[in-house]
Order: C-alpha cells, then structure tokens, then sequence
C-alpha cells in the first residue's frame, strides 16, 4: 500500500496518475498548500521542502518526495514505464529531466505571473510565454514521428501532461504545434489518466 500526499497541481497530479497506471493501492492525503498544510510537522518529517507531492511505500517503509523521484521509484517498483535498457531508460530519463527543470518550472512561472501576482509585470509574462512555447516547440518536433515522447509510452509522458494540459488556462494555444496537440488528446483518453487528473 502506498500513501500519497498530495494537491491539485499538476506535480501533484503527477504521482495520482502513475499510480493509477501502475495499479498499485493507494490511500490519498490531502495536503491543502492553501492553507499551508505542508508546513505542519507531520508533513515536514515526511518531505522536509514542504512541497507535495510525496510517498510513503508501507511495504517497504520507503519515503520518496519530489515528482520526478517518485516516478522513477514507482516505475522501478512495478516494473512498468521506464524501459530496462540503457538506451531507452536514458532517453526517457532526459525527457523527464526536461519536464522537471524546463517544462515544470516554466510553466508555473508563467502561472504565476499571469493569474497570482499582485501586479501584472509584463516582462516576465512575456519571458515565460515565450519560454513555454519555445518548449512547445521542442516537444512538438519530438512528438512529429512518435505516438509519444520516447516511443512507447513512459513516466515522461506522465510527468509532461500535466503541465502541458493547462495551456487554455494560461491563455496559450496548441494551434501551431499539431503533433503536441495530438499528444495531449491521446493522453487525455488514457482511463489511468482521467482518474489520476481527479485526486484529490
């Protein structure tokens, strides 16, 4: 059994749709960030960086915290998403990266800014805007002769959607980039995923 904290943010959502694709059991806590739950210290012994989301494997007393990590841990775990071979275990790892220190990071600065900040600075909208869509860029070429990111479907793909689902609400279009919009119609049908979108 394995329990997740966790919120309704795309990292969060991360973790819910892996687990739903891997089929593992799971109990979900919910850890509201607004109301500042992950500063309690029940949930700081668990993730020390108060963010979500995180795991506690109760077969192996295991804790795992960041997204990427957990991923990697479930995949390894099951067995599923993350291909054996170096090759492929490496080209799926660099995708994940990507989605952990560019797509990620980006995207919520863009959020941020566009939707949470006291006052609307244009520059930074725009370095983000142009940033995340650059990044379109990228994973549209890389999705042009490829059902997904690396081939067969892996924990880069899990950890991308995510992200990459919220473009309406941050006022950006796929309509340029048709092989990443495919992506994201493709994933959005997969049953694990609708589930995972919808925890907490």
């Amino acid at each position: 059994m394995i329990d997740l904290y966790t919120f309704t943010t795309p990292n969060g959502r991360k973790a819910s749709v892996m687990l739903e694709e891997v089929q593992l059991p799971y109990n979900v806590h919910k850890i509201d960030i607004t109301k500042n739950d992950q500063f309690t210290p029940e949930y700081v012994a668990i993730n020390p960086n108060s963010k979500i989301p995180a795991i506690v494997d109760q077969d192996t007393g295991i804790t795992v915290f960041e997204s990427g990590a957990i991923l990697i841990y479930l995949a390894e775990k099951t067995g599923k998403f993350l291909p054996t071979d170096q090759k492929g275990r490496f080209e799926v790892l660099e995708w994940l990266m990507l989605q952990m220190g560019g797509v990620g990071p980006m995207s919520a600065q863009l959020n941020h800014f566009k939707r949470f900040a006291p006052e609307k600075i244009p520059y930074a909208i725009q370095r983000y805007e142009k940033e995340m869509l650059r990044l379109y860029g990228v994973l549209d070429k890389q999705l042009a002769n490829r059902e997904f990111i690396c081939g067969d479907y892996s924990i880069a793909d899990i950890a991308t959607y995510p992200w990459i689902a919220i473009y309406e609400s941050q006022g950006l279009t796929l309509s340029h980039h048709p092989h990443l919009k495919r992506w994201v119609e493709t994933v959005q049908q997969r049953p694990a995923v609708q589930q995972g979108m919808n925890v907490p």
